[in-house]
């Protein structure tokens, strides 16, 4: 795919208004504020706001790029690959495929701790694959437009063709529909390089967190935008330092994985990197009163 094409396309998916479900959704941050972590007591004058702010959004999005890229990672790349077998193999590939999908997504399942994180993962999930149905697929109106190059009407109605079975399959609850596995297959289906389509999933996940801030008044709107701009991307290029070559673990033959290198202390699967974190997500629904899903 040309630069332009893929530019223009994380432009579409950078779109705020989006329907994703991400707006229901606060990572914890809700839980971790009702607990009183973003209080001090500590002699006055406390701590800023922001800082706790800060604090959150580097360890939730350590602990996410770790449990969750490697999904995005071999998602991206089972569905790539399937798009290119399925045009000598057809069906076979896209079974294929998707046999290999629900293995990845009952591993998310099994290595997502809580229940609430469980909810908001298959919630907005599903959204994307309603996105992709609804809003990313080719209309009719298209073929009255010159052909474009960077798209084969072949590839399309392939991926259309994968994206429809796999939200059969979680409608009939033979699978989960995981986020991170969701979104490897818009993405992939889209043409984004497995690299981009990784960025751009942790960006967002720290704009989500940082747009629930804003909803729980714990930043206002002009210091979300200062974070997003001089915070987010140094903690989104480490953490894609770190993390973008971590797979899932699970072997496939006919699925090329990058080669990890040789050190001791680099982690060779998902982990759980924030036990805090996870714990009070877990705790989510004993709020009196919460504003989110998650």
């Amino acid at each position: 795919m040309d630069s332009d094409h893929e530019a223009y396309i994380l432009l579409l998916l950078s779109d705020s208004n989006l329907p994703t479900g991400s707006f229901v959704a606060s990572a914890g941050l809700e839980s971790y504020v009702t607990h009183g972590f973003f209080t001090s007591s500590s002699d006055p004058p406390p701590p800023d706001k922001m800082d706790y702010t800060i604090d959150f959004l580097r360890d939730s999005l350590s602990a996410y790029a770790h449990s969750a890229l490697p999904f995005v990672l071999d998602t991206h790349l089972v569905v790539q690959q399937a798009l290119q077998d399925a045009h000598t193999h057809g069906d076979e590939a896209i079974g294929r495929a998707l046999g290999r999908l629900s293995e990845l997504d009952e591993l998310y399942e099994t290595m997502t701790l809580n229940h609430v994180a469980r909810r908001a993962s298959k919630s907005q999930g599903v959204a994307l694959l309603t996105l992709f149905s609804k809003g990313f697929s080719k209309p009719r109106v298209s073929r009255h437009f010159p052909h474009d190059p960077s798209n084969s009407s072949g590839m399309d109605d392939h991926s259309a063709i994968l994206v429809d079975r796999l939200k059969l399959l979680v409608r009939r609850e033979e699978t989960h529909g995981h986020l991170p596995i969701c979104w490897g297959v818009l993405t992939a289906a889209l043409g984004l390089s497995a690299e981009r389509s990784q960025y751009l999933h942790l960006f967002l996940q720290a704009r989500s967190v940082l747009s629930a801030s804003v909803r729980l008044n714990t930043i206002g709107p002009y210091a979300a935008q200062q974070l997003l701009l001089h915070t987010v991307r140094p903690l989104v290029d480490y953490e894609m330092s770190r993390c973008k070559h971590i797979t899932s673990g699970l072997e496939s033959s006919d699925v090329v994985v990058p080669a990890q290198p040789e050190d001791e202390d680099v982690v060779r699967g998902p982990a759980m990197t924030w036990p805090l974190g996870e714990i009070l997500a877990a705790r989510h629904d004993l709020q009196h009163s919460r504003i989110f899903n998650s």
